[in-house]
């Protein structure tokens, strides 16, 4: 959430970075800034009015120990009086605080100055690629057959227990999700994350603090009997381990991992762009967040953003990285980037991990903040990424490493897989 200070003395730098965003209620700002400018007033008056009967209330005590009990009556009226002010400058106080919240958690986070403008994303930016894409045989087979072919997955049979999007993954799939799950923890916990394994389920506030909510309720499955939220990623439990804390400045940068699945409606998502692991409902993910000094977060992006990088380098996978361009960046970001490997079979890009810079935006909600060296509060910044996403990253292995009578897999997996293919 943006800060009003902020948009106060950043006015028209505020509209412009929301333009770039594609913001279409920019008047938000206006009303932002008069509901303020209301709350200070009744601030003021509640203010002046509490100060007044204290002072009365004080002056009555004295009044009754120096015997002047009939003055102290009067003065007890004047009290009665100035309570019966205070209650509804306090009740409007109220209602204008939570207008003005309402009015904040409708602006995005504003884009860092590298963002490009844009709309689509056909008009994010290649930042670079690596990698090589493998020259396939004319008879090679896209993921979902091979997944048939060599009883990986079962489709069919999420249809029936669940519906479309819940795949079963059996025999070999089942240990390649298994293995790929620990190397990813091992490779995060050995670049110095600490690994959690978070709820699944979240409350209102969690949602809230990571800018779920009020953006993505459409996405998100939601259980009314106990007012809970499937997960639609370990950002959300693990970055709110911290709500409501303050951490000492030595402390920083905190890194944190964990595994969870994740839940996603993805409501009106179908066709040949959806078929098989392309875009599921439930799928498996690890993640890793980290939890920066101001000064400092832009440096641990870059950081973020080599490791995911060299994970993809390690698997053998031909990528490219994209910086999204405004419109196709989400509503907490600052700046992300986008990873996606190369599909061979279906000759297509796949996301499989966004790296982002929430600078304050998020710690404003949660309240997360550390102490500086002059001992004065401050907000810290978030980072999150995918380290990885699993289901794009199988469909890419598999499709790309196919041979003859088998799929190879990658070095690195051959020890956790405990053999050099599936076949």
């Amino acid at each position: 959430m943006l800060q009003v200070a902020f948009i106060r003395n950043n006015r028209e730098l505020v509209k412009e970075k929301l333009a770039v965003k594609n913001f279409g209620n920019i008047s938000i700002v206006e009303k932002v800034i008069e509901l303020d400018d209301e709350r200070k007033k009744l601030q003021f008056e509640f203010d002046e009015t509490q100060s007044k009967l204290n002072a009365t209330s004080k002056e009555i005590g004295q009044l009754m120990a120096s015997g002047k009990k009939e003055t102290a009556e009067e003065k007890k009226k004047e009290v009665a009086t100035l309570k019966s002010h205070l209650q509804p400058i306090n009740e409007k106080l109220i209602e204008i605080e939570k207008s003005l919240h309402d009015e904040l958690v409708q602006l995005p986070n504003l884009p860092h100055s590298s963002v490009p403008k844009g709309k689509t994303p056909e008009e994010n930016e290649v930042v670079r690629e690596g990698g090589q894409k493998p020259m396939l045989e004319k008879e090679a087979l896209p993921h979902w057959e091979l997944a048939k072919k060599y009883d990986l997955i079962n489709f069919e049979l999420g249809n029936k227990v669940t519906g479309s999007g819940f795949p079963f993954y059996k025999n070999k799939g089942a240990k390649l999700q298994r293995c790929l799950i620990q190397y990813f923890l091992d490779y995060n916990t050995n670049a110095g994350y600490t690994e959690y394994q978070p709820p699944l389920m979240v409350n209102e506030a969690s949602a809230y603090g990571t800018g779920q909510l009020p953006d993505k309720e459409g996405q998100m499955y939601f259980i009314n009997a106990d007012n809970l939220y499937m997960i639609p990623t370990a950002e959300v439990p693990v970055t709110n381990i911290y709500r409501d804390e303050i951490i000492k400045e030595n402390e920083l940068p905190v890194k944190l991992t964990g595994y969870t699945p994740c839940f996603r409606r993805e409501a009106g998502s179908y066709g040949k762009d959806v078929r098989g692991l392309n875009r599921v409902h439930q799928f498996d993910k690890v993640e890793i967040v980290q939890l920066a000094h101001p000064e400092k977060s832009y440096d641990a992006l870059e950081e973020m953003v080599n490791h995911v990088e060299r994970l993809l380098q390690i698997l053998e996978l031909p990528y490219r990285i994209l910086r999204l361009c405004g419109g196709d960046m989400s509503f907490a970001s600052a700046l992300t980037y986008d990873f996606e490997v190369y599909s061979a079979a279906q000759e297509k890009w796949l996301e499989v991990s966004s790296v982002s810079n929430f600078e304050t935006f998020q710690s404003n909600r949660m309240k997360i903040r550390f102490k500086n060296a002059e001992n004065k509060t401050q907000l810290v910044h978030s980072l999150n990424g995918s380290s990885l996403a699993l289901p794009r990253i199988v469909a890419a292995l598999l499709e790309n490493n196919q041979q003859p009578g088998g799929i190879k897999l990658p070095q690195v997996l051959s020890g956790y897989f405990g053999a050099q293919r599936i076949d």
